[in-house]
C-alpha cells in the first residue's frame, strides 16, 4: 500500500481527546511531537497517572476550550527550538489524518505563542507518511466556519459577577488574558483607563465616572492594575471603589506599600523575611559609609521610582559608586544602595502568589552582559522547581504586603534565598509561556472564591 503524501502543514483530528480538527505543523526537524496544553493536572488512577488538561485548539481563539484526559506514558526533558529546555509530560493517543489513523506519543506544552496548536514530529510520521515540503493541506483543507461548528464554543452563563479591570492599555497581555478569562468563566467584565476616571468624593453618595460621565458604582469587583507613574492616582481610584463597596483583588493600602521600595523593605524585615542588605540616606556626605554598610563595592544603586529594571546601576568600584549615588542625589532622587549578590550569577526567581499560595515559578536569566534578569530588558525564563524554604518565603512576602495577588522577586544568594521585591501587579505572559498555567483564571477563581465566603449559599459561575 503506498503511503499517502501530506504537506508542511495538514488538518488532523484526536478522537480520544475530543479534538475532532486541529491544524498541525508538520516538522521533519523535530524529533517528537507536542500538542498545546495548559491548566494540566495529574491524577493518580490504581496504578497508572492520567493528565487532565484544557487545550484551545482553534489558533487565535481563546473563547473556545476543549478538556481532555489522556493516560501518561513518561515523562521527558525536550529541547525547543529556541534553545529552551522543559520536563514535559508525554501521552499516548491515536492521530488521524486523512484517511490513516495510527498511534502516536506526544508531549503536552503551552504552544500559546507558537503559530500551530499541533506539531507532529518525525518519530510520528516514521514509516507512515511522505512529506512534501512544498505544499500545504494535501489531504483536504477547512475553513474557519467548519473548525468552529466541531467545537462547542464557551458560552457565558447568566447570573456572573460585574467585574471592572482599572489599568492603562488595554492592548496587554496581561489585561486581555483577564478580559477572557473573566468571560470565559460567565461574568461580565469592562475596562477602564486609569487616567479618563474621575471621582465625586462625598459622604453621603460616592461615585466614579469614565469618560463621558458613565457611573462605575455598579461593580461588584475591581481587578487594579496600575502602572508605576499612575500610582498614586491609581491608588486613590482604587481607594474610592473600596469606599463604594466594591471589591478589590488588592486594596489601595497594600498597592502603595508594595510600590514604595523602601517602605515595602521595611515591612519585609520587620516580618522576618530575609532580603539584600540595604542602606538609605538623604545626605551626600554619608555616601562612603553608606556603601560600606551594606558590603562594600561592587553595589547596587536603585531608585525608590524604578520598575521593570529601569533605574538599577551596578556600580563595580567604590569610586563609581560614590559617583553614581551623588549624580542620583544631585537631581534630588531618592535612592537605595543594596549588596550585590555575585552568586545569583543575572538570576532571580518570579513566584506568582495568588491567596497565600505560589501557584507558578520561573527563573529569570539576564542577557549576556547584563546583570538585570527582567524580561523587559531582554532575560530569558524557563521553569524552575523551588524549595520548600523559597515557596514559604514568597508566600510570607506577599502577606506582609497584604497582597491577594503578587509577584515576588527571590535571588538565590550564598546564605539561602532572599526576597528582591514584592510585585502587586505582576504581569502574565511569562508566567503562563513558561508553566502552561491559566493564571489569569486563577485571579478571576480568587475574586469568586471572595464572593463566595460572603455568602455560601452564593455558587460560583461555571
Amino acid at each position: 500500500m503506498s503511503k499517502p503524501i501530506i504537506g508542511k502543514e495538514e488538518w488532523c483530528s484526536f478522537k480520544e481527546l475530543g479534538l475532532p480538527a486541529i491544524k498541525a505543523r508538520i516538522d521533519s526537524g523535530a524529533k517528537t511531537s507536542s500538542l498545546h496544553a495548559f491548566n494540566i493536572q495529574v491524577v493518580q488512577e490504581g496504578e497508572e497517572k492520567y493528565a487532565h488538561f484544557d487545550i484551545h485548539p482553534v489558533q487565535n481563539n481563546r473563547k473556545v476550550i476543549q478538556s481532555c484526559r489522556a493516560k501518561i506514558v513518561a515523562r521527558r526533558i525536550v529541547k525547543s527550538s529556541s534553545g529552551n529546555t522543559e520536563k514535559r509530560y508525554v501521552i499516548q493517543t491515536p492521530v488521524s489524518i486523512g484517511d490513516e489513523e495510527w498511534e502516536i506519543e506526544v508531549t503536552l506544552t503551552n504552544r500559546d505563542a507558537m503559530g500551530y496548536r499541533m506539531l507532529l514530529g518525525r518519530e510520528a510520521m516514521k514509516g507512515r507518511v511522505l512529506i512534501d515540503p512544498d505544499s500545504s493541506f494535501c489531504l483536504g483543507e477547512l475553513d474557519d466556519a467548519e473548525v468552529l461548528k466541531n467545537y462547542r464554543e464557551s458560552m457565558p452563563s447568566k447570573g456572573g459577577l460585574k467585574i471592572l479591570l482599572l489599568a492603562s492599555n488595554k492592548d496587554l497581555y496581561s489585561n486581555q488574558r483577564l478580559l477572557e478569562a473573566a468571560a470565559q468563566r460567565g461574568h461580565e467584565i469592562q475596562f477602564a483607563n486609569i487616567s479618563q476616571c474621575y471621582m465625586n468624593i462625598c459622604s453621603s453618595d460616592p461615585d466614579i465616572f469614565y469618560r463621558g460621565g458613565e457611573s462605575l458604582t455598579q461593580y461588584d469587583a475591581v481587578i487594579p492594575r496600575i502602572r508605576p507613574s499612575m500610582t498614586y492616582y491609581g491608588c486613590a481610584l482604587t481607594r474610592q471603589f473600596q469606599t463604594m463597596g466594591a471589591f478589590c483583588l488588592n486594596d489601595s493600602v497594600s498597592i502603595a506599600r508594595s510600590r514604595d521600595k523602601l517602605r515595602s523593605l521595611q515591612f519585609l524585615a520587620k516580618s522576618g523575611i530575609p532580603i539584600p542588605k540595604t542602606g538609605f540616606a538623604n545626605s551626600p556626605v554619608d555616601t562612603e559609609d553608606l556603601i560600606k554598610s551594606v558590603g562594600g563595592a561592587p553595589t547596587v544603586v536603585k531608585l525608590l521610582e524604578g520598575t521593570q529594571g529601569k533605574g538599577v546601576v551596578l556600580a563595580n568600584t567604590m569610586k563609581a559608586a560614590e559617583s553614581v549615588i551623588n549624580a542620583f542625589k544631585s537631581l534630588k532622587v531618592n535612592i537605595l544602595v543594596q549588596e550585590f549578590i555575585k552568586e545569583a550569577d543575572g538570576k532571580d526567581i518570579r513566584c506568582f502568589v495568588i491567596d497565600g499560595k505560589v501557584v507558578g515559578a520561573i527563573q529569570r536569566e539576564a542577557a549576556e552582559g547584563e546583570f538585570r534578569a527582567n524580561l523587559h530588558l531582554g532575560g530569558t525564563a524557563s521553569p524552575i522547581k523551588i524549595t520548600s524554604d523559597e515557596r514559604k518565603i514568597a508566600v510570607q512576602a506577599a502577606k506582609s504586603m497584604g497582597l491577594k495577588v503578587a509577584g515576588v522577586d527571590i535571588i538565590r544568594s550564598k546564605n539561602g534565598p532572599m526576597v528582591l521585591e514584592v510585585n502587586s501587579s505582576p504581569g502574565l505572559e511569562g508566567i503562563e509561556d513558561v508553566t502552561g498555567k491559566d493564571v489569569a483564571g486563577l485571579m478571576i477563581e480568587s475574586i469568586e472564591k471572595s464572593f463566595k465566603k460572603q455568602n455560601p449559599a452564593l455558587d460560583a459561575p461555571a
